[in-house]
């Protein structure tokens, strides 16, 4: 895999236009595009559908959180549309998360599509210490997220998400099977956002990480194809060093 292909951008919009000009714009140079609630909640199934005739990769990041049969339907519904990944949250538990697994499996194979990778997040990278413990969170955020990325593995899927910060504690403890996808990244200089667990693209790939989350260092650039070239370029000097 070339490095730019470990890059999802992330498209904080609710139109389709815009949507299908990122995916025109960015096709060949990234590995996909990140589609959110935000996108999900305006433009539905058809949107996603939509993008992903463009030929791009496309990452549905919707995050379900239910019981596990609601959650496995919800697999269910969006499995046809042939994302390359898909979320869940790993705070679900094992039977959601296992329930999740088999729907992707089992629609994949009737819907005659690639199966979507099943990804659980751990804690989101707008959380902090603070933030788990004012949700009754003990141990804190380092603790807990390996703690979700063991019972994620336990229950099959194919890999978390993950703050850059506990790429090592979760290689550590559950060794190179799990995909580890990251985002909270931002490039030498950007301005963090509203993440509280970041680090620098190529940091994150020599750490350990498999795929990258990035969004405004590259949306907001003056030009984002140039931003997203320079990014897969630090990383090929990490690699290659």
């Amino acid at each position: 895999m070339r490095n730019a292909e470990k890059v999802f951008v992330a498209l904080d919009t609710p139109a389709l236009d815009v949507a299908l000009d990122w995916a025109g714009r960015l096709k060949g140079v990234v590995g996909g595009l990140k589609l959110g609630l935000e996108f999900f909640g305006a433009q539905g199934p058809e949107g996603v559908r939509r993008v992903s005739e463009t030929g791009m990769p496309v990452f549905l990041d919707l995050k379900f959180h239910d019981i596990p049969n609601t959650v496995a339907q919800a697999v269910t519904s969006v499995t046809p549309l042939a994302p390359v990944l898909a979320t869940i949250h790993a705070g679900g538990g094992r039977a959601m998360m296992e329930a999740a697994v088999a729907a992707a499996r089992e629609t994949a194979d009737k819907a005659g599509v690639a199966r979507p990778k099943i990804l659980a997040v751990t804690v989101l990278t707008s959380l902090d210490g603070d933030d788990l413990a004012a949700a009754g969170v003990s141990g804190g955020v380092e603790e807990q997220v390996v703690r979700l990325a063991r019972l994620a593995q336990q229950a099959g899927v194919d890999g978390v998400v993950c703050s850059p910060r506990e790429i090592v504690p979760i290689r550590r403890a559950c060794g190179r099977s799990l995909l580890l996808v990251v985002p909270g990244l931002r490039p030498a200089g950007a301005a963090p956002g509203d993440q509280k667990r970041v680090m620098t693209p190529g940091e994150a790939v020599s750490s350990g990480a498999d795929y990258l989350v990035i969004g405004r260092p590259i949306t907001q650039a003056v030009d984002p194809v140039d931003a997203a070239r320079a990014i897969a370029a630090s990383l090929d000097a990490v690699t290659a060093g």
